[in-house]
């Protein structure tokens, strides 16, 4: 489930047994999903870290508490540092787009749930974050090109992150 307070959405999401990239890509199409080219690229690359099983508590940083002009990647990042939040592992993109319906994710006021994790290089080479999005037909797992500390983000976005003492 999830609840917001003060513009903050916090989820909790249980991960049952350890996900390698190329199982991550059959769990979410299995599930209905849809699994962007450029995600699988991420998804399948030596920098992707296998999942660790366990529950995770989540914490999402609306785009809409920001002011428009200060939504960037460095501001997001230092307001999450400040709430000692943690930088997610990539995989929890994955774990919020296979436990969150397009539905729920609307409920929240978000259209697309970026996880704030070091980004990864896809086979492109750019560097991107993995993201739950219901745009474009809803139910994708995708990838944002990071763009640096500079890039800027709509309202509509969330920015999830790890709450300390993620893992249980």
């Amino acid at each position: 489930g999830w609840r917001e307070e003060n513009g903050v959405i916090y989820l909790t999401v249980t991960l049952d047994k350890p996900t390698f990239g190329d199982e991550w890509i059959l769990r979410t199409e299995e599930k209905g999903n849809r699994v962007g080219y450029y995600a699988k690229s991420v998804l399948r690359s030596e920098s992707f870290n296998p999942s660790v099983a366990g529950t995770y508590e989540i914490v999402i940083l609306k785009g809409s508490t920001f002011i428009d002009r200060c939504r960037v990647t460095k501001n997001i990042r230092d307001r999450a540092k400040k709430m000692n939040l943690q930088t997610p592992m990539a995989y929890i993109a994955c774990l919020i787009r296979e436990q969150f319906s397009d539905e729920e994710i609307e409920a929240m006021g978000l259209s697309w749930i970026v996880a704030m994790h070091e980004p990864l290089e896809d086979s492109s080479h750019f560097r991107d974050l993995l993201m739950a999005s219901r745009k474009n037909g809803g139910r994708w797992l995708e990838v944002c090109d990071n763009g640096g500390p500079d890039r800027g983000w709509i309202r509509e976005n969330g920015f999830a992150f790890l709450a300390p003492q993620q893992v249980s």
